[in-house]
């Protein structure tokens, strides 16, 4: 770290001081400040209410508005909003009253340094070993994925997972509006968006990026979190020989996912009927990953679904080739079961074939047919 980001970090840390500590805890992932008397924060996705606390209102929001200077932000009457990435990489989002109607509103979600190997997240529980075999087969043959999910169920950390697991000799562009992902690759690009200035300049925005990246060979192209117009751009993208581009979205279900797409690409300038969207995004997706964080605080993959173009009505034909199915809590509170082969296979069986991947079409095999 720079001396000018160790200043910066330092003045951080000064303003925050009544929580420093839980700001310095590995097991905090998030701290939510709901006026100056009334903090939790999250531990292994269960929240806790803590017994820290600001002094007042006013000292609550000079914290806020310092930080909003220190990284060139303003927050008042007119802007009571403020969107920012601390030094350490954490995201902080405030909102100040009379908007918040508990006193000034804050939340940091902490930013993890730590790389997650496709083998630690099997271990974490978060997936079967097979289904992660299959999402790597996925990586590899360069087939274009969107991780859906919640907020904090876990998709930038399966992003980072997958993008790990890129083979090697590619040139990947990363796309975010923070900087997130923990990417471990030779030749990796990174990109960030901007916010406008305090006259209103300079914006750049994923739209912006993704284009730019197009003129940049890229080989794959990784969007941190699409949640604009910009999804035309990523299906324009997938849709002209960059296979193997990925992203997230936040979406409670794979044919919610696919939905919501469609409606951010048909939400920008593009003059593009219904029809063509749906033909153009069919065709670009091949690969639905739904994650979820269950009621035990534990996220997993639910859901692995293939998308196989159009039905004769126009609607999205999706196969789901892994599900969890019904989980069951067991003595410690914590839901046992995982993803499992629904039976259906997939049709680029033929492809993992002709690659000569070890994975037979018996691993698709669900316990029905096995019976």
């Amino acid at each position: 770290m720079s001396d000018e980001a160790n200043v910066f970090s330092a003045a951080i840390q000064n303003f925050l001081a009544p929580i420093a500590d839980l700001l310095a805890d590995s097991t905090v992932t998030e701290v939510l400040i709901n006026g100056p008397h009334n903090i939790f924060v999250e531990r292994n996705g269960f929240l806790t209410k803590v017994s820290h606390q600001f002094t007042n209102e006013d000292e609550l929001q000079a914290a806020v508005n310092s930080i909003a200077q220190s990284v060139n932000r303003v927050i008042n009457d007119k802007e009571p909003q403020l969107d920012a990435r601390l030094p350490d990489g954490s995201r902080i989002h405030a909102v100040l009253p009379p908007i918040a109607r508990n006193g000034t509103t804050v939340s940091i979600r902490k930013f993890s340094n730590a790389k997650m190997t496709l083998k630690e997240y099997i271990q974490s529980g978060a997936i079967s070993i097979d289904a992660a075999q299959f999402l790597d087969l996925c990586v590899f043959l360069g087939k274009n994925i969107i991780v859906s999910g919640g907020t904090g169920s876990g998709k930038t950390t399966l992003l980072s997972v997958l993008t790990n697991r890129t083979p090697k000799g590619k040139r990947i562009i990363l796309i975010e509006d923070s900087s997130e992902l923990q990417i471990d690759y030779e030749h990796v690009v990174r990109f960030e968006t901007r916010q406008e200035d305090l006259r209103g300049n300079g914006e750049i925005t994923m739209q912006h990026l993704l284009k730019s990246s197009l003129r940049l060979r890229p080989d794959r192209i990784i969007v941190g979190e699409v949640r604009g117009s910009e999804a035309l751009e990523l299906m324009n993208a997938m849709n002209t020989g960059h296979n193997g581009s990925m992203g997230t979205i936040h979406a409670n279900s794979p044919d919610d996912a696919i939905v919501r797409l469609e409606g951010l690409a048909m939400s920008g300038d593009a003059k593009l009927s219904e029809k063509v969207i749906r033909h153009q995004l069919s065709s670009a997706v091949n690969v639905i990953i739904q994650i979820s964080r269950f009621s035990d605080g534990t996220r997993k993959v639910q859901t692995i679904s293939e998308v196989l173009g159009l039905d004769d009505n126009g609607n999205y034909k999706l196969s789901p080739i892994y599900d969890i199915g019904q989980l069951e809590r067991g003595p410690d509170g914590k839901l046992i079961g995982e993803i499992k082969p629904t039976g259906n296979i997939p049709s680029f069986m033929d492809e993992i074939e002709a690659n000569k991947i070890p994975f037979p079409r018996s691993k698709f095999q669900g316990e029905n047919q096995a019976a």
